[in-house]
């Protein structure tokens, strides 16, 4: 089969699904109004709140959203054959992630920028909060800790690449100072930074940077780590004009662009989609599909961590209301391209079946691999570009978008223990630079109290990251579902994808604590067993809510 069709369709059906879902949910559901004073002007402080151009809010929003997981994910789950993760991408993206990741921005900005787990008290109960801050814990100690592994390891492997991606933190501060001080052109300043990203992407490989096997007594990957999360600790306390929101932007536009040299390379080569549309022949010890897919692509479906980032930083950004379509709608829509990519990479850029069953020999392989080599491969033979500098492109795709995630992930961490230090009057954990530190220290006590010296402790609780952020995407969608029904919009758009997430995530936990429970993996069996606690409890809460706030609608209904 073509790679072309597949690509047609994929994006095509996206595009249709902006500009025609996204609209109706805007006027009917959401019903945006640009006189409401979003919190970006009414708290307006140039460090966290400040008022920003939608292109460049989107910007953030994609790149902090769109990390190695739409790419990991999908380049996983095609094991089970082209077609389960081609139309769990596609619809996921058009009727979940549109709705969960615009209706997040919303919902906070029409609650003075709070994030999802302190709304969660506020409109749902206080019990549900704490559910909520657990898991929203779980989820940021996972994204965190693994992707500081994951870039160390992209960095080790190629080193060519490590020129580009520090080099883009470099041009991503030239950029902020060029947009906010000097007040230069937006287009133009987009060309300079896309210009120069790209120039580092090709001098890279010219320029391999390597760390010596051991450096002070630490392995390289530990040693690559650790100075991940000191650049982290810094970025997170930067005003976010500096550099969250031009290294977003610059990233976004170079995935574009990543992207459009992907898709014109399957256009122009016409690659042949090798792996089967369903695989019947799975290697042993491969999980049920159903409900794991729905879990292994999170991003690029639906994500819960989009919630915690839609309403930590971006709905302080937010210029004007009607801005969230674009903004959160368009950003799940840029992700859900990012994993057709990561599809299409991981299924037509092998030579033969037999090249792509030796690379997909068990559940949990391929992956980032799969789509930087895959991607090369259709690159390469689709427009000529050097095999090497190809590969350096899609590593360094790969590293800015775990990095942008890292970054806003470590400042949604600290905002998470400022406001635990608001709520229980801790004054010192209120503040920027203690939390910043708590943040740090809590990662890198995963990091290396679980993975000892080299650094990895984060992988062993990612087995658990896509249930447990898809019960963060159920407890978001309970937020705006809620909200929904007291201001008597429709809420099926929002309440389907709820029940059938939440559904999937009950499932597919208790497959996991069973497989835990076979393995004698006592660790992640009772992290396991807590998760799944939250899930029912979350359930129920979902049901008591929506059933309580429909009686009271009744009531003032028939009051009236």
């Amino acid at each position: 089969m073509s790679a072309i069709l597949l690509l047609i369709i994929g994006l095509g059906a996206m595009a249709a699904g902006y500009f025609i879902y996204s609209r109706f949910l805007a006027k009917v559901i959401f019903k945006l109004d640009d006189k409401f004073k979003t919190p970006a002007h009414e708290f307006e402080d140039g460090v966290d709140f400040v008022p920003t151009n939608k292109f460049v809010l989107w910007g953030h929003h994609f790149t902090s959203v769109a990390g190695a997981a739409p790419i990991v994910g999908p380049a996983i789950a095609v094991i089970w054959g082209w077609l389960p993760a081609f139309l769990w991408g596609t619809i996921g993206t058009i009727f979940f992630a549109g709705i969960h990741d615009f209706g997040a921005i919303w919902a906070s900005v029409r609650n003075k920028a709070k994030s999802v787990g302190t709304l969660t008290g506020e409109v749902v109960s206080n019990r549900t909060r704490s559910i909520f801050m657990i898991v929203i814990f779980l989820v940021l100690l996972m994204v965190n800790g693994v992707f500081g592994v994951v870039i160390a390891k992209l960095l080790i492997n190629n080193p060519g690449s490590v020129v580009p991606v520090w080099g883009a933190i470099a041009v991503a501060l030239v950029i902020g100072q060029l947009i906010y001080r000097a007040k230069m052109s937006l287009p133009i300043v987009s060309l300079l930074g896309v210009t120069a990203l790209y120039f580092l992407i090709y001098i890279g490989p010219s320029v391999p940077v390597a760390l010596p096997e051991q450096v002070m007594g630490m392995s390289d990957n530990a040693a690559w780590i650790l100075i991940l999360f000191a650049y982290a600790a810094v970025a997170s306390l930067l005003p976010v004009w500096m550099l969250l929101q031009p290294r977003d932007y610059i990233n976004g536009l170079q995935l574009f662009v990543g992207l459009i040299a992907l898709y014109a390379a399957v256009l122009i080569g016409n690659p042949t989609v090798v792996a089967p549309m369903i695989n019947n022949n799975l290697p042993a010890d491969t999980p049920s599909m159903i409900p794991l897919l729905f879990v292994t692509i999170a991003c690029g479906a639906i994500s819960g961590f989009h919630g915690l980032v839609a309403s930590g930083t971006t709905s302080k950004q937010l210029n004007r209301e009607s801005d969230a379509r674009f903004v959160g709608y368009f950003g799940a829509t840029g992700e859900g391209a990012l994993a057709l990519a990561a599809i299409i990479a991981g299924t037509a850029g092998f030579a033969s079946l037999a090249d792509w069953q030796a690379v997909y020999t068990a559940f949990g392989q391929g992956g980032v691999l799969a789509f930087v080599n895959g991607g090369a491969t259709i690159l390469s033979q689709g427009t000529g570009m050097d095999a090497a500098v190809a590969g350096t492109m899609l590593t360094v795709m790969a590293a800015l978008f775990a990095g942008t995630t890292m970054d806003t992930g470590l400042r949604l961490q600290r905002y998470i223990l400022q406001e635990w230090g608001e709520i229980y009057d801790i004054k010192w954990m209120a503040k920027a630079a203690p939390a910043t530190l708590l943040s740090v220290g809590s990662c890198l006590l995963l990091a290396f109290g679980a993975g000892g010296a080299d650094g990895s402790g984060g992988l062993l609780i990612w087995p658990l990251f896509g249930t447990t952020n898809q019960l963060l995407a159920g407890l978001t969608l309970l937020v705006v579902t809620v909200m929904l029904v007291r201001r008597g919009s429709p809420t099926i758009y929002a309440l389907v994808p709820l029940i059938f997430l939440l559904s999937m995530t009950l499932y597919a936990l208790l497959l996991q604590l069973k497989g835990f429970y076979l393995k004698s993996d006592w660790f992640l069996f009772g992290l396991d067993l807590v998760v799944l606690v939250a899930a029912v409890l979350v359930t129920l809460e979902c049901t008591a809510t929506l059933r309580r706030v429909k009686r009271e609608k009744k009531a003032e209904a028939g009051n009236a």
